[in-house]
């Protein structure tokens, strides 16, 4: 990532910034609770049964199937807090929306489909393909 030179003019107002900043704190809240939660449930035992042996082996596969599922979604969903932290601090610094790699201003579309872009679409589209 290399520094800019020029800052593209704002395409935010302070309102639209405000909100966005409202946003990400509200799915930050949500999704750290959640994310405790789905990994809790997932990881706790079931109290007040007297045998944890499954009366049937397919009991047992679906048991685990359901916890490795929410374990699952529990770590997709903590790989998202970095992101939204992120975005918090671009915020805080005066670059929220603009293009981490090319400077240009992100879409209000896109923040609004995905508050904590760091990325235009052109740029992330690049940076997928390059991964595979």
């Amino acid at each position: 990532m290399s520094p800019q030179i020029n800052m593209p003019p704002k395409l935010l107002t302070e309102q639209e910034i405000r909100n966005y900043r409202n946003v990400l704190a509200a799915m930050l809240t949500g999704l750290s609770s959640r994310v405790t939660e789905m990994a809790d449930k997932a990881l706790q035992s079931d109290s007040g049964e007297l045998s944890k042996v499954p009366l049937h082996l397919a009991d047992a596969g679906t048991d685990n199937f359901e916890q490795e599922f929410s374990l699952s979604l529990a770590e997709a969903g903590s790989q998202s807090l970095p992101l939204i932290e992120a975005a918090i601090k671009r915020i805080a610094e005066g670059t929220y929306g603009i293009c981490e790699e090319c400077g240009v201003n992100i879409p209000r579309a896109r923040l609004n489909a995905v508050p904590f872009a760091h990325l235009c679409v052109k740029c992330a589209s690049e940076l997928e393909q390059n991964r595979y």
